[in-house]
């Protein structure tokens, strides 16, 4: 067992959470460097910090020590959405698995697929977020645009205030003209519950029927999860995948055409977008007891956060690891699609997992089957932000040419 390599310091000023913040690709690149270690030591949100670059040091903090490191209670997404399935540990945890399980299969994975209107160039993150919004509001509330425009751009609007509130300090404070970020992201919630209520007590169909029935544990249960599952976290992270997947292949005739001819080389290309450009930059956990990560000591109390970033360009797993290689899935990696944690892993990996993978899946098939695009400019800063959800730094813009339905593989 080896001491953790880096320094947490003793106290508050040691603390590199802005740093970290501001982003954590470049300070784990520098402290991977440094240390000579994927595995190594901080100090974030002022607690000694372990951060995990590497697959062994992530499989082991999810998958075979999930009990030994937990979620943290203090952490904003209690503050934002009370207990649910993402913030409680132990047997809790387990059940509310067990019995939400059921609601993300069969029916509830149709989808809509009208979402290119013109052949102008367009912001394919913003339009690619309007459509995981069109999917999650119909999905889990039985809102849809088009039969209820008014309520549906309300709830749209109010997800987003909501959601700042998990990147925001956790001050409530309210002043005449004046309002915080997270203060407005709790009245935000409250308005939120005040329309699941509604529904869970009105609306029998659908997803919503559905979880209103489950012998859930508490009474506010249902409509905690229903606030989790209609926020803004599903539709950006759809719309980061999207936008990832539709700028690898901006002006790759060839590569499309094989996307849509191939199936299992369009799983790769789906794989490589998400081991690349995973939608969320890692999470985040609470040591219960004195334990090893990857041959290195973290004691009780630490801090750890996996960094799916790094872990994704793992050399000792992926060779060449910033190359866009869809192929190696069917090559040297086949079969490791477990060592990707874009969407966490083990026990306590997204319940919604499946079904982020279908919606995927079943847009990228619509635009390589109706559409050829490519960048408008073909020059653009293509440079990503990584927090909170991950994107270009600079809207990208694309242009969508509709394909010819008459023609050989559409053309």
């Amino acid at each position: 067992m080896s001491t953790l390599p880096g320094s947490a310091g003793a106290s508050l000023l040691a603390d590199k959470s802005l740093e970290f913040y501001r982003d954590p690709v470049s300070f784990c690149r520098q402290r991977m460097e440094k240390h000579g270690s994927r595995v190594f030591r901080s100090r974030l949100l002022n607690r000694p910090t372990a951060l995990v670059c590497s697959v062994r040091g992530m499989r082991e903090m999810l998958c075979e020590k999930s009990n030994v490191f937990l979620k943290d209670p203090t952490d904003l997404m209690t503050n934002m959405y009370g207990d649910t399935l993402v913030t409680t540990n132990g047997e809790e945890a387990c059940l509310l698995r067990l019995s939400l399980c059921s609601l993300f299969t069969g029916s509830c994975l149709d989808s809509s697929r009208e979402f290119i209107s013109s052949g102008q160039p367009v912001n394919v993150y913003s339009v690619f977020k309007r459509l995981g919004s069109e999917l999650v509001l119909g999905l889990f509330l039985n809102l849809r645009a088009e039969e209820q425009p008014e309520l549906f751009q309300e709830v749209v609007e109010l997800c987003t205030q909501h959601w700042h509130g998990l990147i925001s300090a956790p001050v409530n404070v309210k002043v005449p003209l004046w309002s915080s970020g997270f203060s407005i992201a709790l009245e935000a919630r409250e308005k939120l519950m005040a329309i699941i209520n509604d529904k869970l007590e009105k609306d029998t169909q659908g997803f919503v029927g559905s979880l209103a029935s489950l012998p859930l544990p508490e009474s506010s249960s249902a409509r905690q999860h229903l606030l989790l599952f209609i926020s803004a976290l599903i539709p950006k992270a759809l719309a980061s995948l999207l936008t990832s997947f539709t700028l690898a292949l901006a002006g790759d005739r060839q590569a499309r055409r094989r996307a849509l001819d191939e199936p299992r080389y369009l799983d790769g290309v789906l794989l490589e977008v998400q081991r690349l450009w995973p939608p969320f930059i890692g999470g985040r956990r609470i040591a219960e007891q004195d334990s090893t990560l990857a041959g290195f000591h973290v004691p009780k109390g630490s801090g750890v956060i996996y960094v799916s970033h790094a872990v994704h360009r793992d050399p000792d797993v992926f060779q060449q690891p910033e190359h866009f290689l869809p192929d190696r899935w069917s090559g040297r990696n086949a079969g490791h699609e477990h060592f990707l944690c874009a969407f966490g892993g083990g026990p306590r990996s997204c319940i919604g997992v499946k079904m982020t993978e279908f919606f995927l899946k079943d847009a990228c098939v619509y635009l390589l089957k109706h559409y050829d695009w490519t960048l408008a400019p073909p020059s653009q800063d293509l440079r990503y932000k990584w927090l909170p959800v991950s994107r270009p730094q600079a809207p990208p813009t694309v242009s969508f040419t509709p394909l010819d339905q008459d023609g050989p593989s559409g053309e």
